[in-house]
């Protein structure tokens, strides 16, 4: 499961024993027993005792008493401990800034969330992003000083290795600019820096709809459109991190110019940006809807939603084009990877079944059945936490595997 993270232990046996057992206490719900942790690692009692007294002795793990099993006597589980520190998750979506705290268990204890505009370039970006984590933390009544990682999500292809984005579409001015190191030195702590959708992959198999999935891809649709992978348990990234652009699959090669310079791209049909134009486009041909009694150039996606719940029917149409054409993309996706599950995140997801019914619609049509009849499309339980919470995934493994691994150098 480490392979998720930024965070590489020192490597020995006992240590590699040590971080595997930490990270199946962290993700296994209601915490997880000795016996348990014995059987799942294929350790002996004394060896897993020896590791188990590390960890307490760390301050990471705690024992925590379990619901009566059947002979009637509280069991023992061992969980992460809460009290072991804080960290932070940061989403820097194309139109959003959003910040969570919480402690090491995952319980997140303040978060803000301010309109934003990535374009504004990084200098811009990085000060408000500072800025508001700062407000966040003084909220919880926690100093920046104490944050023992910070987890950051950006909407752009990551190297991961150099802490920066690469060519991104939607980030113009960002290219290569070194954003990891720049925060770690604002901030003074660790910092682990992910693609948005990846970590909405994170945040789901961590906490949310896809649990434990060892074949996933989580696609967010908001501005734009992006897919985190993961696959046989780890994240696929690809050879420079560009893995999982879907929105830039060419749907109709004579299509509408798309932000990355090419035409007819998923995004230009699917993504919130895509279904505001439409909206727009509808109300100049005077087709009868609701939304013509905005001003034109300001309908977003949201309104388009909400008439749409209303039964707005030419809003209803829009949404279930962008539905349908997300659809065909994701069918080629299924094909190609076989995923157990499907999740859709991001803005746009919010709408509803109105969206993911014609998504489904068209998998299940264009798919084969080998792989579509085992699998199932679902919308993220986390809502717009999903990068969030996959950003403090990232950052609590980074302060509880440095933590644990401080108890060898000392």
């Amino acid at each position: 499961m480490s392979t998720y993270f930024h965070y590489i232990p020192t490597q020995n046996v006992k240590s590699i024993n040590k971080h595997a057992v930490l990270d199946l206490i962290r993700f296994t719900p209601g915490g997880i027993s000795r016996v348990q942790l014995a059987q799942r690692m294929s350790l002996t009692r004394a060896a897993l005792t020896v590791i188990v007294n590390d960890l307490m002795e760390s301050g990471v793990i705690r024992e925590t008493n379990s619901r009566l099993s059947n002979a009637g006597r509280p069991a023992i589980t061992l969980e992460i401990n809460p009290q072991s520190g804080f960290v932070a998750g940061v989403d820097m979506g194309a139109t959003h800034l959003s910040i969570l705290i919480a402690n090491c268990a995952a319980h997140v204890i303040a978060e803000k969330e301010v309109p934003f505009n990535i374009a504004d370039g990084p200098t811009v970006c990085l000060d408000r992003a500072d800025s508001l984590l700062r407000e966040t933390a003084s909220q919880a009544g926690i100093e920046l000083s104490n944050l023992l990682a910070i987890g950051v999500g950006v909407p752009g292809p990551i190297m991961s290795e150099a802490g920066m984005v690469v060519a991104p579409p939607i980030m113009p001015g960002w290219d290569r600019y070194p954003i990891r190191a720049s925060l770690e030195k604002r901030w003074n702590c660790p910092v682990s820096l992910n693609n948005d959708a990846e970590l909405g992959a994170v945040g789901e198999w961590a906490y949310g709809a896809a649990r434990s999935a060892a074949n996933l891809a989580y696609i967010k649709v908001g501005t734009g459109v992006g897919a985190g992978l993961l696959l046989d348990g780890h994240i696929y990234r690809g050879a420079t991190g560009s893995a999982g652009e879907i929105g830039h699959l060419t749907i109709d090669p004579n299509g509408t110019l798309c932000t990355c310079g090419n035409r007819g791209c998923l995004e230009t049909f699917a993504s919130g940006t895509a279904i505001a134009r439409m909206a727009r486009e509808a109300v100049v041909k005077n087709q009868p809807t609701q939304l013509s009694q905005f001003e034109r150039d300001r309908i977003t996606a949201r309104n388009v939603a909400d008439a749409a719940r209303r039964g707005d029917l030419t809003a209803q149409q829009i949404i279930a084009e962008a539905g349908a054409q997300l659809g065909v993309a994701l069918a080629g996706l299924v094909n190609l990877i076989n995923p157990n599950m499907v999740v859709v995140g991001g803005g746009v997801a919010q709408i509803g079944d109105l969206f993911l019914e014609p998504v489904r619609r068209e998998v299940k049509r264009r798919s084969l059945p080998g792989s579509v009849n085992t699998m199932q499309i679902t919308t993220a339980l986390l809502g717009r936490r999903s990068i969030g919470m996959g950003a403090l995934v990232q950052a609590i493994s980074i302060a509880l595997h440095r933590i644990a691994d401080e108890k060898n150098l000392n």
